[in-house]
């Protein structure tokens, strides 16, 4: 092996509750953890204004602070976290091989993949503005819908988790306006049946968002548009929530790692074992789901525990 390539016992891809969580376990547990952070680090929850729903934080938290703390936890376990991203990776034989940023050559013991799924936006400017001011925009009706009690919002989307955002958002908010850009649902008849028959959610077919708007404090409504006449109209609202579906960051491993229909990693039942031998996976790129800060971590803790009674059993083997 030459003196450019790094060996190391546990590799994890990712940075955010899962993988500072598989961090902290590995690190417990004498692993020596190097943790490459990717090119978002801390994950999504550092989009995220407001954390009320982790145990543990009965004030709430933001999520940069939470990414923080999550960090400061795993070195203080002597985590070895990195700036940088994978670029490639091998599967194929007993050792897993592992390049960052087209450079660096890293051969692994084991790899625990955390590298999440990243929500769909529209890809309006403004939209993204209020995203990133943490004033009114979100992709997860769960983590930020309580924010908007007794309020007025909107919510883009037409499949299954569109209409179930939808449904729990009627619970918190005064009235729910539902933009469908085409004339009928992609959700089952039975997810559709259940926001039709909700009594404060409006919806509007053939509707698409020209903007979103706001003032400095945050969003205030939208712009919409009927895609059959062309007229326009605002819509007022405290919230605009997007629900276009997510997209797991798990391209670089297809060619080794067994995943579904639409990207997301397919783990065995139970577990966080994927196809690979040694390669183990946590959090959102295998969660299509649930998507919460809490079940994340919790993967992040079995990913590291079975990553550590891989080791073992693989030791027990030479020794016999």
């Amino acid at each position: 092996m030459s003196e450019a390539i790094e060996r190391v016992k546990c590799l994890i891809i990712g940075s955010g509750p899962a993988g500072y969580t598989a961090a902290i376990y590995a690190a417990r547990a004498n692993m020596k953890p190097v943790m490459y952070q990717g090119s978002q680090p801390g994950g999504q929850l550092t989009t995220t204004n407001e954390v009320e729903n982790f145990p543990g934080y009965p004030e709430g938290i933001t999520g940069p602070q939470m990414m923080i703390e999550l960090r400061n936890q795993a070195e203080r376990f002597e985590t070895d976290v990195r700036d940088g991203w994978i670029t490639k990776v091998d599967f194929s034989g007993d050792v897993h091989k592992v390049w960052i940023n087209d450079e660096k050559e890293i051969h692994c013991d084991t790899v625990i993949i955390s590298t999440g799924a990243s929500a769909k936006y529209l890809g309006l400017e403004s939209e993204q503005k209020y995203l990133k001011m943490g004033g009114g925009v979100s992709a997860c009706a769960v983590c930020d819908g309580f924010f908007y009690k007794n309020q007025e919002v909107i919510i883009v989307g037409a499949g299954d988790s569109a209409c179930e955002e939808a449904h729990y958002l009627s619970k918190l908010c005064s009235k729910v306006t539902m933009l469908v850009r085409r004339d009928e649902f992609r959700a089952s008849k039975i997810m559709e049946a259940r926001v039709r028959n909700t009594e404060n959610i409006e919806i509007l077919l053939n509707t698409e968002t020209v903007e979103v708007l706001g003032d400095d404090y945050g969003v205030t409504g939208a712009r919409v548009k009927n895609r059959e006449t062309g007229e326009e109209q605002d819509i007022p609202a405290t919230g605009f929530f997007v629900a276009v579906g997510h997209k797991p960051n798990t391209d670089i491993f297809k060619d080794y790692i067994t995943l579904d229909e639409t990207g997301y990693i397919i783990n065995e039942p139970g577990s966080s074992k994927t196809n690979v031998p040694g390669v183990f996976v946590s959090g959102d790129a295998a969660d299509h789901v649930y998507r919460q800060a809490i079940t994340a971590a919790g993967t992040g803790c079995m990913a590291a525990l079975d990553a550590e009674r891989y080791l073992a059993a693989k030791e027990a083997e030479m020794v016999s």
